[in-house]
């Protein structure tokens, strides 16, 4: 069992950022391919971003590349979401997800196993 707990979800206008955590417990961290997804109202959950397991290789939506970036520390369990140049659209539950399968699928979110609970992200025009 993977336990993952997001935080620094909030409210901000366009142009802002934020930085989003996710702190996991349980099952080794470093065994996890790791992941941020998003869920905006009235429309299906999203991929956002993901990391390998030593940090190495990193994936991005199209939508959020050059202003996202994802990165661990596995010393402190925990994985980031660095948001810059947030915009209006942005605006959405943001889930991190963990994955244990040795052959990772970063960007389908049924390949998952372990689910946060997920932080809101609201960003005003």
């Amino acid at each position: 069992q993977v336990q993952l707990v997001e935080s620094g979800g909030g409210l901000v206008q366009a142009g802002d950022s934020l930085r989003l955590s996710c702190a996991a417990s349980g099952r080794t961290f470093t065994n996890c391919a790791m992941g941020w997804f998003r869920q905006a109202p009235g429309k299906e959950r999203e991929f956002v971003a993901a990391i390998s397991r030593s940090g190495a290789h990193t994936y991005y939506s199209p939508s959020v590349k050059d202003r996202f970036t994802i990165s661990r520390d596995n010393a402190k369990n925990t994985m980031y979401l660095q948001m810059n140049s947030l915009k209006p659209e942005d605006t959405a539950v943001y889930y991190c997800a963990a994955q244990i399968a040795s052959i990772p699928d970063y960007f389908k979110a049924n390949e998952y196993n372990y689910w946060g609970q997920g932080t809101q992200v609201t960003v005003s025009s």
